[in-house]
């Protein structure tokens, strides 16, 4: 458990120091948010029927800007060796990592979702969902996502083909998510999405980590 501790914490700080941390992700998700008025009109009324859904898609976007670097730079310095020698399973080293850039970055994201989504003119009742499912996607984005910088260990262009291998993989977050909301704003019954979003976040931590360890064994192979 210690072993997993320090791994755990030297990753927070890694994700949080290095390359701006999450301001680079809060400041595209916050430019994403001040670019849609501009670009669909700033009617109150279109706004607020796009604010959740555009909020999830600049969430997906966000999200991809620390990946590329989460396997990437201990691949380049020798470090993922070291770590595939040590006495942790490399599947749980693969799933601290994401869990680690989940916390620098993705709960971050999560805190800024409710504020952005009602800034497009979304209902301030629905921030606590919004919330919640952000801090969930938040957690398949990063599980997801670590599956494609795997994948892209040691690949000239490898941000672009970690995107191309990413974004599919995306999407049922940003439906669930979108479902769910879209539900509770308009009130319907919205559990099912908020269910099928924690499902597929679940199915994200439980597989991953095992997709992403076998990546790395053979891009150091």
């Amino acid at each position: 458990m210690s072993r997993a501790g320090a791994l755990l914490t030297r990753e927070v700080a890694l994700a949080w120091g290095k390359g701006g941390g999450p301001l680079v992700s809060l400041g595209f998700y916050a430019g994403t948010a001040t670019l849609l008025p501009l670009a669909t009109g700033p009617e109150p009324a279109r706004l607020a029927a796009i604010a959740t859904g555009m909020a999830w898609v600049a969430l997906a976007l966000a999200a991809l800007l620390s990946l590329e670097r989460l396997f990437e730079r201990d691949y380049e310095d020798g470090a993922l060796d070291l770590i595939v020698l040590s006495p942790l399973p490399l599947e749980i080293v693969c799933a601290l990592k994401c869990l680690g850039q989940w916390i620098a970055t993705g709960a971050p994201l999560a805190l800024a979702a409710p504020v952005a989504a009602i800034a497009l003119g979304a209902k301030p009742e629905l921030a606590p969902l919004i919330f919640a499912c952000a801090l969930v996607g938040g957690l398949a984005f990063a599980f997801t996502g670590g599956i494609g910088a795997a994948l892209s260990l040691g690949a000239r262009r490898g941000g672009l083909l970690t995107a191309v291998i990413v974004l599919p993989l995306f999407v049922p977050p940003v439906i669930f998510g979108g479902a769910a909301l879209d539900a509770f704003g308009n009130g319907l019954p919205w559990h099912a999405g908020l269910a099928l979003l924690c499902a597929y976040a679940a199915a994200a931590v439980a597989l991953g980590p095992l997709a992403m360890a076998a990546a790395c064994r053979n891009a150091l192979s």
